[in-house]
Order: C-alpha cells, then sequence, then structure tokens
C-alpha cells in the first residue's frame, strides 16, 4: 500500500518518500526549479530536502542516470553526481525532491537503477505535461535556439528512442516517458500534472507544492526573466544562421552564443507571430497526444488537473517556417544587424575604459615604485608586485567581456 502524496511530513511512522520531477521540458520546468532552488532553505526547515549544492547538480545527475558521455566534458566535480544526491538523501529524515527535465528520457533499464539506489524511500514521480503538438513546435524551437538546422518537419532529428539524445522523442513524448517510468514505479505513483501554457506559472508551483505535502503560498517565488519566444520569422532566420556557426560545437558556445545571445537576447526583432508544423508532422504529433491521452484514462495514472488541457490543437491557419518570405528574413536579418553593431559598440566602449584604468592604475603604481627610491627596495618590489597583479587582474576581466 502506497502513502498518501500529500500527507505530512510530521505523521509518525511514514515512508520518506522521494519525489523525482523527471519534465517534461517546455512545461514550467524551469520555473518549478527556480521555486525549489529560491526556497532551498525554507523547503529544508518545512521537511523537505532539495539535494546538491547548486541546481546545476541535477542536471549532471540526469546525464550520469542516462549514462550520458557528455558528463566527463563537463566542468566540476563529475565523477558521481547521482550518487552524490542520493547520500545526501540517505542522511536526511524526511522527503526530498529532486528535478530536471533531462531524466525523462531514461531507460526502463536505467529508471530501475535509480529506484534500486533509493532504497528506504517510497518513489514517486512527478511529470509535468502540455499537449503534444503544442509542445513539438517548443521543442523544435528550443533545438533551434541551441543550435539545430533541420526544418520543424524534420525533427527530432533522431526517429528511434536514445536516452543519451535529450532533444529525441525520449524526452518529451508523454506517452513514451509514461511506458519506460511506469515499468519500474506503480503508475499510482506516477502524477501528471496538465499545464496551461496561457496560465500563471504561480498556479503551477501551488499544485506542485501541494502534491508534495506543501503549501506553495507558503514558499514565495522571485521574479525571474521569462523564456523568449520567437516568432516564425525569427525562428527560421536563426535555422538558416545555424549552418554558418560551424566552431561554435562546444555546449558552452550553444548555451551562451546561439541561445543566449540570438536566441534570448535582445538581438533580432521581437516578433511574435506563432506558427505551424506540416500535416504529416500534425498527424504524428497527434496520434502521440492520443495515446498518452488513452494511457492517462486507462492506466490508473494520478492525473492532477484538467485533462483537456493534452488535448491535441486543431491545425489552424498559422503560416509554416518554410512559407516565410526572403524579404521578410531580410528584413529581419538588417534589424538583426543593427542591433548587433550597437552591442559591437557598446562593448569596444566598455573595453576602452577598462583598458584606460588598467594603464592608469599601472602608471600611478609606478610613480609610487620611483618614489620609493633605492632606500626602499623592498617596498618597490612589492609596489612592482602589486603592479602586475593588478595588470593581470584588469586583463583577466577584460577577457570577460569580450
Amino acid at each position: 500500500m502506497t502513502s498518501d502524496p500529500t500527507s505530512s511530513s510530521s505523521d509518525p511512522g511514514r515512508v520518506r518518500r522521494a519525489f523525482l520531477h523527471i519534465g517534461l521540458p517546455k512545461t514550467g520546468t524551469t520555473y518549478l526549479q527556480h521555486a525549489l532552488w529560491s526556497n532551498k532553505d525554507a523547503l529544508r526547515d518545512a521537511g523537505m530536502l532539495l539535494p546538491g549544492r547548486h541546481r546545476r547538480r541535477h542536471l549532471l545527475a540526469s546525464l550520469d542516470v542516462r549514462e550520458d558521455p557528455k558528463l566527463a566534458r563537463r566542468p566540476g566535480d563529475v565523477a558521481a553526481p547521482w550518487q552524490d544526491l542520493v547520500d545526501e538523501c540517505r542522511d536526511w529524515d524526511g522527503d526530498v525532491v529532486i528535478s530536471h527535465e533531462f531524466f525523462g528520457a531514461a531507460s526502463s533499464e536505467q529508471v530501475a537503477r535509480v529506484v534500486g539506489t533509493l532504497e528506504g524511500f517510497e518513489v514517486h514521480v512527478v511529470v509535468t505535461a502540455r499537449s503534444m503538438t503544442d509542445l513539438g513546435l517548443s521543442r523544435w524551437q528550443e533545438w533551434v535556439k541551441s543550435g539545430g538546422k533541420l526544418g520543424v518537419d524534420e525533427y527530432p532529428q533522431k526517429q528511434g528512442y536514445d536516452p543519451v539524445d535529450e532533444w529525441g522523442w525520449g524526452s518529451f513524448d508523454l506517452a513514451s516517458v509514461l511506458e519506460r517510468w511506469s515499468a519500474v514505479v506503480p503508475p499510482a505513483q506516477v502524477h501528471v500534472l496538465p499545464v496551461d501554457p496561457r496560465g500563471a506559472p504561480t498556479d503551477l508551483w501551488h499544485r506542485f507544492a501541494e502534491l508534495v505535502g506543501l503549501d506553495g503560498s507558503q514558499f514565495p517565488v522571485p521574479e525571474m526573466p521569462k523564456n523568449r519566444s520567437l516568432g516564425v520569422v525569427e525562428v527560421e532566420l536563426l535555422r538558416r544562421v545555424n549552418p554558418l556557426l560551424t566552431d561554435f560545437t562546444s555546449a558552452g558556445d550553444r548555451g551562451h552564443w546561439i541561445r543566449g545571445y540570438l536566441g534570448e537576447g535582445e538581438v533580432l526583432p521581437a516578433g511574435r507571430e506563432k506558427f505551424r508544423a506540416g500535416e504529416a508532422k500534425h498527424r504524428e504529433l497527434t496520434e502521440r497526444a492520443g495515446r498518452a491521452l488513452e494511457m492517462l484514462e486507462n492506466g490508473g495514472y494520478d492525473v492532477r488537473g484538467d485533462l483537456s488541457l493534452l488535448e491535441p490543437s486543431p491545425l489552424g491557419d498559422l503560416r509554416h517556417p518554410g512559407e516565410v518570405r526572403d524579404t521578410e528574413l531580410l528584413d529581419a536579418a538588417l534589424v538583426t544587424i543593427g542591433n548587433m553593431l550597437r552591442d559591437v559598440r557598446s562593448l569596444t566602449r566598455e573595453r576602452d575604459r577598462a583598458l584606460h584604468e588598467r594603464d592608469d592604475l599601472a602608471r600611478r603604481c609606478e610613480e609610487l615604485s620611483e618614489r620609493a627610491g633605492s632606500g626602499g627596495i623592498r617596498g618597490a618590489h612589492r609596489l612592482r608586485s602589486l603592479r602586475a597583479a593588478v595588470t593581470r587582474y584588469r586583463a583577466r576581466k577584460l577577457g570577460e567581456h569580450t
């Protein structure tokens, strides 16, 4: 018999629970993680552990669980990030929560190992979900913002399941995720929260908190920047630029420059025109949505919210990215070039100011060194060391801004 997932942590004799929030991507996961990490200490005081030194540890743990070879190339302590979280959980006498959307792509065998390491905990899986016809478009846009080059109808790039592929079907096809995770965790302990993209994010946080046995209103969530959504012209422009960025191959380059600067900065025009997939892709997304709905209606899963939010949307009269005219792309590119030139000017001025400050400080250090004279050799040596240290510091800071 499983415990009530909303029961109080103070109930005597209650089994400790581990809540694993595994996605899906683009379903409010970033906001929920922001809410959790902003309240880490308060959650601990309330009896809920959020293990890890910072949120990146959950990302690394998701790579570890899925045996992703890219983990070894990540900076920091990557020896055993999942086990690190588990060890911290074992030393805690209450409930725990772990959250990252990349966990969802794990295979059933990998899920079994996860559950095995959490011996002594009753494992509950939390899945935030939205309509597949909308989610498929959002995932393609995010993929393009991370360097993706194919059109919306060719996404995902790999059609087969691969637990290492955090952009593939296995990461966001709700039916596939449910099938793999419920092969190990009883469906009654797999909790699905349908998400309304038009709803207030605080509503999702309150539902999530209630599920894990907390009152979300007691844990205020600081405001966070909204994830910028591109219009059909802008996302098609970025998709056509990506093949030219041949040396932006690292995760850092893609995240900082393609996604952070181009995709989510203020460089591309602020278009908001929504778009659609082609008819064949829309049918595929609709079929996948139908399979997930059938599983949720008949599979014994714990659905928390309005299941109709997961119904597929009609194709509608929106434009397909392939219908964007070259003149529209040219206009958007001209605006982008203008914005980039302003950024170059601003950064160049900032660099010049930094160089002037460095040179001025070095000159003053030199003057002090000369004043010390031959009678103050030791002091002069210290001043020269100080000057060299200042020069290195300013050069390093300058490098961070260029």
